[in-house]
């Protein structure tokens, strides 16, 4: 069996498999072949991997192997039927994605469609792991951005108040926001649309903001459920209400599949006070703020800070890609069947969970999009997209 590990498309940072997993892999039967220069932005040399037992290769090499490792989706027109891919391929906004691997006929496995409530999962949920970081990286630069101290100080010229955030969003990501902050010094506000995140809220440090109204808008996925714009209104006064008091809002709700929902729009904006900072962590799916420009700093001009960076687990390269490669070490471990790669049928992290299950979700599989130029049968929801 052989592995192959690719160089990203510019401007991604993080690499899907560090040297540290090599070893792992190797045990595994695997011949780990890795593109030259793969690791080079996450401070992974050729020479580390080599000194776990990989063979370094050019790019055509890598992407002949029997799986191919990646973050991003990669132009599989070279590849050949038989041949396996796992990466992120977002498959209900770029359904583009998933009609090349059928083209191809290659078997393509999804990472960001792993079923999340299987608990074995968990140590496979490329989303968490980035999700976690990018939570992490959004206070680091809300933090830097805004012109006062982060904590209470007690000085003999006077006492300095603690700056205040705002978190909109309690998943993954706005947990471990709150979780900085908090560690900052910050005072902390938190929201969700699930009223159940309020436990876990507090538990970090925040401070909950309840809206009238609010039930748990979770889908069968334990994904935030699209919401009526009637309660997106009552959302966004109430919390744009606390947020213009604020230093730093974290931006934080993203609908699995769907464009990211305005939670600020530019009438809040306008009420907030000049110099406080705004970080839009899903300015890559269209942005929580209205005014977000994705990979762009802006100012507008009552003097607010609109952060749009599109890839902020890629700013801890390093540490997102070990924790990436561990997610997809894990998961290729449980296809390899008496030193073969194969599927096993009854494996709900590649189908689903089957009908009747308490984590079955209609028209939605695992994390297995399609094999032989066809789409898996239990992602009918996929294949109305594409």
């Amino acid at each position: 069996m052989r592995l192959g590990v690719i160089a990203e498309a510019q401007g991604e940072t993080r690499v899907a498999i560090v040297p540290n997993s090599v070893l792992k892999l190797v045990k595994l039967g695997f011949e780990v072949v890795v593109e030259s220069g793969a690791g080079d932005a996450a401070h992974h040399s050729d020479s580390a991997y080599e000194g776990k037992g990989a063979t370094i290769c050019d790019h055509r090499t890598a992407m002949s192997a029997d799986i191919v490792i990646a973050i991003g989706m990669p132009d599989v027109s070279q590849m050949k039927a038989g041949q396996m891919l796992a990466c992120i391929t977002d498959p209900f906004r770029c359904p583009e994605n998933i009609r090349a691997a059928l083209s191809a006929g290659i078997t393509l496995f999804s990472m960001d469609m792993i079923p999340r409530r299987i608990s074995r999962a968990q140590a496979m949920d490329v989303n968490s792991s980035q999700d976690n970081l990018a939570g992490y990286k959004a206070v680091l630069m809300g933090a830097d951005a805004i012109s006062k101290g982060i904590p209470m100080m007690t000085t003999s010229a006077g006492t300095v108040r603690p700056a205040k955030f705002v978190i909109m969003g309690s998943g993954v990501a706005g947990l471990q926001a709150i979780a900085t902050a908090k560690r900052l010094g910050a005072v902390v506000y938190a929201s969700d649309v699930r009223k159940s995140a309020a436990e876990q809220i507090e538990s970090v440090g925040g401070r909950f903001i309840e809206v009238e109204g609010m039930d748990d808008f979770e889908d069968e996925s334990g994904y935030a459920k699209p919401l009526t714009p009637e309660f997106i209104q009552k959302v966004n006064d109430t919390v744009c209400e606390v947020a213009a008091e604020a230093d730093v809002i974290v931006t934080t709700a993203r609908i699995f599949g769907r464009p990211a929902p305005i939670t600020v729009p530019a009438s809040a904006v306008a009420s907030f006070k000049p110099g406080s900072v705004i970080v839009d962590m899903n300015a890559d799916v269209g942005g929580n703020c209205e005014l977000t420009q994705p990979g762009e700093v802006i100012t507008t001009e009552n003097g607010v800070t609109i952060i749009g960076t599109t890839n902020l687990p890629g700013l801890l390269s390093s540490t997102a890609s070990m924790l990436y490669s561990n997610n997809l070490t894990t998961f290729v471990a449980t296809l390899v069947k008496e030193g073969e790669l194969s599927l096993d049928p009854d494996d709900d992290i590649l189908y689903g969970s089957p009908e009747g299950d308490d984590f079955h979700v209609p028209g939605m599989g695992g994390v297995l999009i399609c094999s032989g130029g066809e789409v898996d049968s239990n992602q009918s929801r996929i294949q109305e997209a594409i």
